[in-house]
C-alpha cells in the first residue's frame, strides 16, 4: 500500500460559507490533520467541485480524500472515486444545520465543525482501499429447495433472467399443496370466481424450459460453502447421492397444515363428517363434476358450515397464535364450491373476524354474498355427531344467543405450519452437528429434534435457517425481506411468512432476485446486503488472538469457523460487513482495511476536550449507520436541535462497537457517551439481526468499568431507536446534556 495523502475539501455551500470560518478549518486540516492538500470551494458538489478532487487523486496522488460538506447520505453519486478512501465529515446536518444562527452560539459552533474536521482525517489516515476477493470461479446456477408455487415461481424468474437452475423436490411431482386444490382464489378482475389453480401450466413451463433441472423425489444431504460456490450433495429416493455447485439458494419448502386432531372440542377425529380445508378439497376432487358427499355415509351434502380460525389466532396450548392468512379466503372459495354446483346448497361462513387481504379482498367476499354465502360472526361451542351428519352449537355475536344446527360437514378452517427444519436455537448447540455451545459448556445429554432437516448445512450454528417466530424461518421483514441469517441464502413463500397463493407468487419473484444479486455480488468479491457492493471483509492479526471464540459465536451470519488449530476462520463471501466480530473481540485483533478500532478510535481521541474550568462538555454519539444516523440526519432537515457538546459518529452496527471505545472515551475526559442502535427482539429492525442485541449486552456490563473509574453509571446510556425518531434522537442526546449538567463533569478532564 503506498503512502497515505491526504486531500481536504471544505464545501462552501448550503449555507456553510455563511456560517462557518471555512479557512480556519482548512488551517486545522492542515496543521492537525496533517492533510498534504487542503481546499475550500464554494460547491464541492457542482462540477467544478468534484473535478477539482479528481485533479488531485490523477496530478498530486491523492489517495485518502476528506470531504467536509454534507452527510455521507447525500450527494453519494457525485462523490464517487475509484481506487481512494473517501471521509464525509458532516457539516451541514451535523453542525450549522442542528445549531441555531445566533452570534452567541456561533463559537460552539465553529468548534464543533473544527473536531469534525479534525476526526475526519485522524480517521482516513487509519483507512486503505479496500480490495475485492481475488476468486473469480463463482457459480452462477441457482438451487431452489421445494417444488411448490414458490419453488417454481422462483426457478421460472432465475431461468428467464438467464440463470440456471437446479429444483428440488421431496415428493415425486411439482405442485406442493397447490397440487392438491381443485381450485384457487381468483387472482384476476373481476375476483368473482374461483379459478385454476395454474401448477400444470407451470410444471409445463418448467418442463420446456432448458436452463431448469428438475430433481423430483429428492433432497438435501449435505450444504456447504458460501455465496457462489456453496456445495450440495443431492440424495435421491433410490440412494444415489450427486454434488453440484451453486451461487445462490432458495428455501421453497413450503407449509404443512395444522395437525386438525389436536381440535377435537370441534369435533375432528370423532365424526367423519368433520373436515379440514385440504379434507375437503379430496372430497371436491374425488366428486369430480358431481355433488359433493359427505365421508360417513356418502350422503350428498346439502348444509355445510365452514368454522374459521379453527386452532389458531388462539393461545390456547397447541394452538397457532397467528393468523394464516389465506383461510377465509380459501373458505370463501370452497363454499362457492357448493354454490356453483347447487345454488340451494345451504354454505355458512362461521367467523369472529373475516380478513381478505390482497388484491381479490372485499371483491371476491362480495362475490360470494352475491352466490347466497351466508356469513355469521359466532363462536363454536360444541360440535357433536348427530348420526347423520354433525350437530353445531355456536353463539351468534351478533344476535347475542345460542344456536344449534345440524349440519351435513363442518369444514375447519386451520392453519399454516411452515415446514422450516431444525429450529437450531431451541436445541443446546452441541447436539448440533459440528457445533458447540455458545457458553462453552456441552449441555449434557443430546436433544432429540423432531422434525428433519431441510439444508442439512454443515454451518457450526447449525442445519438449517435459524428460526424467528412460531417456526417460521428469520427474515427482516422490515428492510430486508427473504434474507436470512444465512448469506445467499434466501427463504420465501409460506416458509417464511403465513401467505396466500398471489402472494407467494410475488414473494418467490422478490426472492429469485436476490439470489441473482447474490451470485452477481460473489463473482466480483463483494458484499451482500445490507452493505451491498461493499469490497472489504475482516481480518485477524493472528498472533495476538486468544481462542476465546467470542466472534465465532457472536457472529449472526455463521460466517466464522475455525481452523485446525482453533484460530477463527473468516469466510468473506458469508459475512454482511456488519463488524460484530470486531466489537466482540477482547484483544482487538479484528479488523477492516476502511472500519477498525483505530478508524474510530481515533476519532474519538482527536476531538478536542477541553478542561473543566471551561465548562464546555463532550458527549460521544455513536450513532448506528442505518436507524439512527438517519433520523439524526432527518431531524436536521427538520430543523430539530441537539447540544453542541455532542460529537456523532456513525457505526456500521452497534453490534460493531467496542468497549474499549467507550473506556477511552471516559479515560480521556468525554464526560457522557450515547450508543444508538436499532430495535433488538422479535420485532427487530437492526439490519444485521443480532447486532444491537449484542451491543446492548455489552453495555449491560459497562456498570462494572464506571465503577472501577469512580463514575457515574448515568454517563453511559444505550438505547434502540428507529429511523422514524427525528424528534426522539436528538432529545436522547439533550437528556444526556442535561444529566451532565446535573452530575457534573468528568473528573478525567485534562
Amino acid at each position: 500500500m503506498s503512502e497515505a495523502k491526504i486531500g481536504a475539501y471544505i464545501c462552501k455551500g448550503c449555507g456553510l460559507g455563511d456560517r462557518l470560518d471555512t479557512s480556519q478549518l482548512v488551517t486545522i486540516a492542515e496543521r492537525e490533520g496533517k492533510a498534504a492538500i487542503a481546499r475550500e470551494h464554494d460547491f464541492l458538489c457542482s462540477e467544478a467541485g468534484v473535478q477539482m478532487i479528481r485533479d488531485d487523486i490523477a496530478n498530486e496522488g491523492v489517495n485518502r480524500v476528506v470531504i467536509a460538506a454534507c452527510s455521507r447520505r447525500a450527494k453519494t453519486d457525485a462523490f464517487d472515486f475509484d481506487g481512494v478512501c473517501i471521509n464525509r465529515t458532516n457539516l451541514r446536518e451535523g453542525v450549522i444545520w442542528v445549531r441555531p444562527d445566533t452570534d452567541e452560539d456561533r463559537e460552539t459552533t465553529q468548534e464543533m465543525a473544527a473536531d469534525y474536521v479534525r476526526m475526519g482525517c485522524a480517521e482516513i489516515k487509519h483507512m486503505n482501499p479496500p480490495t475485492p476477493n481475488e476468486k473469480t470461479d463463482a457459480s452462477s446456477r441457482i438451487l431452489v429447495v421445494g417444488g411448490g408455487i414458490s419453488g417454481m415461481t422462483a426457478a421460472l424468474e432465475a431461468a428467464r433472467a438467464g440463470y440456471p437452475v437446479t429444483l428440488v423436490e421431496k415428493s415425486g411431482q411439482l405442485g406442493g399443496v397447490a397440487a392438491e386444490l381443485v381450485k384457487r382464489v381468483p387472482e384476476r378482475a373481476p375476483y368473482a370466481d374461483p379459478e385454476d389453480t395454474g401448477v400444470a401450466a407451470l410444471a409445463a413451463e418448467i418442463e420446456a424450459n432448458e436452463l431448469i433441472e428438475v430433481c423430483l423425489n429428492s433432497t438435501l444431504a449435505r450444504t456447504s460453502g458460501a455465496p457462489g460456490c456453496f456445495s450440495a450433495d443431492i440424495a435421491t429416493e433410490s440412494g444415489t447421492t450427486r454434488t453440484e455447485n451453486f451461487g445462490a439458494i432458495i428455501q421453497a419448502s413450503g407449509f404443512k397444515p395444522y395437525d386438525a386432531s389436536q381440535l377435537p372440542e370441534l369435533g375432528y377425529g370423532k365424526t367423519p363428517d368433520v373436515v379440514d380445508q385440504m379434507g375437503l378439497e379430496a372430497l371436491v376432487r374425488a366428486a369430480g363434476d358431481g355433488p359433493v358427499k359427505r365421508p360417513s355415509d356418502g350422503k350428498e351434502v346439502e348444509r355445510v358450515l365452514f368454522v374459521q380460525c379453527a386452532g389458531q389466532r388462539s393461545q390456547k396450548e397447541g394452538h397457532l397464535p397467528y393468523c394464516s392468512g389465506h383461510c377465509c379466503l380459501t373458505s370463501i372459495k370452497q363454499a362457492m364450491y357448493f354454490k356453483d354446483r347447487n345454488r340451494d346448497i345451504d354454505t355458512e361462513i362461521l367467523y369472529t373476524d373475516l380478513r381478505t387481504p390482497g388484491a381479490p379482498g372485499e371483491d371476491f367476499y362480495r362475490s360470494g354474498q352475491q352466490k347466497g354465502i351466508t356469513f355469521v360472526k359466532g363462536v363454536v361451542e360444541d360440535v357433536a355427531s348427530s348420526g347423520n351428519g354433525a350437530k353445531v352449537k355456536y353463539k351468534d355475536i351478533i344476535l347475542d344467543e345460542t344456536i344449534e344446527r345440524d349440519v351435513d360437514l363442518v369444514v375447519l378452517a386451520t392453519g399454516m405450519v411452515p415446514n422450516s427444519g431444525v429450529d437450531i436455537e431451541a436445541v443446546s448447540a452441541p447436539n448440533v452437528e459440528g457445533a458447540e455451545d455458545d457458553a462453552g459448556d456441552n449441555g449434557g445429554d443430546s436433544v432429540e429434534i423432531p422434525v428433519e432437516s431441510i439444508l442439512n448445512l454443515t454451518y457450526r450454528q447449525g442445519k438449517d435457517i435459524p428460526q424467528l417466530k412460531y417456526g417460521f424461518t428469520d427474515s427482516h421483514f422490515i428492510c430486508f425481506p427473504y434474507e436470512s441469517r444465512r448469506t445467499g441464502i434466501y427463504a420465501t413463500g409460506p416458509v417464511r411468512r403465513p401467505m396466500d397463493m398471489m402472494s407467494a407468487i410475488e414473494d418467490a419473484t422478490g426472492a429469485a432476485l436476490k439470489a441473482i444479486q447474490a451470485v452477481e455480488n460473489a463473482k466480483l468479491g463483494r458484499a451482500a446486503h445490507p452493505r451491498s457492493g461493499d469490497l472489504s471483509f475482516p481480518s485477524f492479526r493472528k498472533e495476538g488472538c486468544t481462542q476465546c471464540k467470542r466472534c465465532t459465536v457472536e457472529c449472526p451470519f455463521g460466517a466464522i469457523d475455525e481452523d485446525e488449530q482453533r484460530y477463527p476462520q473468516f469466510n468473506e463471501s458469508r459475512c454482511r460487513r456488519c463488524g460484530t466480530c470486531m466489537g466482540a473481540c477482547p484483544v482487538r485483533v479484528i479488523s477492516f482495511e476502511n472500519y477498525s478500532v483505530d478508524t474510530v478510535g481515533q476519532q474519538i481521541k482527536n476531538v478536542d476536550i477541553p478542561d473543566e474550568f471551561d465548562e464546555k462538555p463532550r458527549i460521544l454519539v455513536l450513532a448506528c449507520e442505518n436507524d439512527a444516523y438517519p433520523a439524526l440526519d432527518m431531524a436536521a432537515q427538520s430543523g430539530q436541535q441537539y447540544s453542541q457538546w455532542a460529537r456523532v459518529i456513525p457505526v456500521r452496527c452497534l453490534g460493531s462497537v467496542n468497549t474499549i471505545w467507550v473506556t477511552d472515551a471516559l479515560n480521556s475526559g468525554y464526560d457522557g457517551v450515547v450508543l444508538m442502535g436499532c430495535q433488538k427482539g422479535e420485532n427487530y429492525q437492526c439490519h444485521f439481526v443480532k447486532g444491537s442485541e449484542m451491543a446492548h449486552y455489552r453495555m449491560s456490563k459497562i456498570d462494572d468499568t464506571l465503577s472501577q473509574l469512580n463514575l457515574e453509571k448515568e454517563r453511559v446510556a444505550t438505547y434502540e431507536v428507529a429511523i422514524t425518531d427525528i424528534e426522539r434522537a436528538p432529545g436522547l442526546i439533550n437528556e444526556m446534556a442535561e444529566t451532565i449538567d446535573k452530575i457534573g463533569m468528568s473528573p478525567f478532564k485534562f
